[in-house]
């Protein structure tokens, strides 16, 4: 997509994603719909070139009424059916498991409606069997459709199903038992979370390391997001601009040191170093998840290295637009997740607050940037998790001030250097202690 049309796309990214979610559960078209199509039909015979966007808005359209077509028939609740399916997370919960599912093929009772279009389910299995995650697995579900607690004041558990696609939910039958089809295979994730899981460090730097760097956040405790709700900081634990741009930005720093040593006389014009970095980047955000934040990061740090290397400059707002649409369209129910929204807007307000200042110069330049961004930045981002989570911390903004700097320029970068050394073990375990020492510092400077 070329940023000169990054906005139109975006918009028409969203136009698709706002008409859908207000045509109803049912898709009916309702009258909105109706003069959103007339609008697009005379658009694109005014405009045939604007073709390209009424095409992107029916895509995300589409894609949101395929959700809704996903869940599960109202005539299967309480009823058991029999799915294949591939795990995709496992979850301890006291002496269960919780297993979120990609449905292959499923089978109802003969007089029930069909399950087939079931996509996403997430059930609790009791029970001796072990799962894995990637495995594959023949089991007998008792599901119902997405629902939850109606009343005010609290979580909204159906609108958190919807927005993470999650078709239904319920538990594993044990009677008849599960049967796995087939091991889990190859996976790059599980392999770093297993070389976690035996590094000598405590059972909660290993989960926070997890989270911070794996975007794990199924991990933590009950007691380590209530320390994060209390102290305002749900956010530092999620993948980020931070992170993914540390990551870019040490991929170029290697890649442009092995560049030197391969061809010391004409190093600075090679270009591999930053298609090398963009790789790394592309991996890392997939590794991490590619949530929303993520997915938005990994675009403008592309950006960014595509300006560095040399090419085209594109204005700072077309890369904004273009991440938001690209992740709109690729995800069509983030736009219900608060974490799009805080995490664009903050970017967006970055912009607005460096946008035509010269760079910061030394260390006392950079460390006034960071404390004048974090003032210009706090506030805002307070308001917007009250509009968002209608809750705060009346303590955040002050804590943010001390937190963010200690976690972006300590914690986080101690946790991706840990993996960079991790080939070898006693210097990444080195790092991970430090980590750990970094982590008991928050931890005892954070309100209880």
């Amino acid at each position: 997509m070329p940023l000169g049309v990054a906005i139109p796309a975006a918009l028409a990214a969203l136009s698709g994603a706002i008409i859908a979610g207000l045509s109803g559960m049912t898709g009916l078209i309702n009258p909105l719909v109706g003069v959103g199509l007339l609008a697009a039909l005379l658009l694109m015979v005014w405009r045939p070139q604007a073709t390209i966007w009424v095409l992107i808005g029916g895509w995300v359209f589409v894609g949101i009424h395929q959700e809704w077509a996903s869940r599960l028939p109202a005539g299967l609740n309480g009823e058991d059916v029999v799915v294949d399916a591939a795990l995709l997370s496992v979850t301890a919960s006291g002496g269960s498991q919780r297993l979120l599912l990609s449905v292959k093929a499923c089978d109802a009772p003969s007089n029930a409606p069909s399950c087939r279009a079931l996509q996403k389910v997430r059930v609790t299995a009791y029970g001796d069997s072990v799962y894995q995650t990637g495995e594959q697995w023949r089991m007998t579900l008792r599901l119902r459709p997405p629902s939850g607690f109606a009343n005010p004041d609290v979580f909204d558990f159906e609108q958190w199903l919807w927005r993470e696609g999650i078709h239904a939910t319920g538990y594993v039958r044990q009677e008849p038992a599960a049967v796995k089809l087939a091991d889990a295979g190859f996976s790059v994730r599980r392999i770093a979370l297993d070389i976690l899981d035996n590094q000598p460090l405590s059972e909660r730097t290993r989960r926070w390391l997890a989270a911070l760097t794996l975007g794990e956040g199924e991990r933590l405790t009950q007691d380590d997001w209530a320390l994060l709700n209390a102290t305002g900081t749900t956010h530092l634990v999620v993948i980020s601009g931070l992170h993914v741009g540390l990551v870019a930005g040490f991929a170029l720093l290697l890649a442009r040191m092995a560049s030197r040593l391969m061809t010391p006389t004409n190093w600075r014009m090679r270009v591999w170093p930053w298609w090398a970095a963009a790789v790394v980047t592309i991996g890392y955000a997939s590794l991490a998840g590619l949530a929303p934040p993520a997915m938005r990061a990994m675009v403008m740090a592309l950006v960014g290295l595509w300006v560095l290397s040399g090419r085209h400059a594109p204005g700072v707002w077309q890369a904004w637009w273009l991440a938001l649409g690209l992740v709109v369209v690729i995800d069509p129910l983030s736009l219900w997740r608060p974490g799009l929204w805080l995490s664009f807007l903050a970017v967006g307000w970055l912009i607005i607050i460096w946008q035509g200042r010269s760079r910061p110069q030394g260390i006392k330049g950079w460390c006034w940037a960071l404390l004048r961004s974090q003032l210009l930045l706090a506030p805002l981002m307070a308001a917007a998790v009250l509009i968002a989570f209608e809750r705060i911390a009346p303590a955040s903004p002050l804590i943010n001030l001390i937190a963010v700097p200690w976690v972006s320029s300590v914690m986080v970068p101690l946790a991706l250097l840990g993996w960079i050394f991790s080939p070898l073990p006693l210097l990444g375990t080195g790092v991970w202690w430090l980590f750990e020492q970094a982590l008991g510092v928050f931890t005892l400077c954070s309100p209880r």
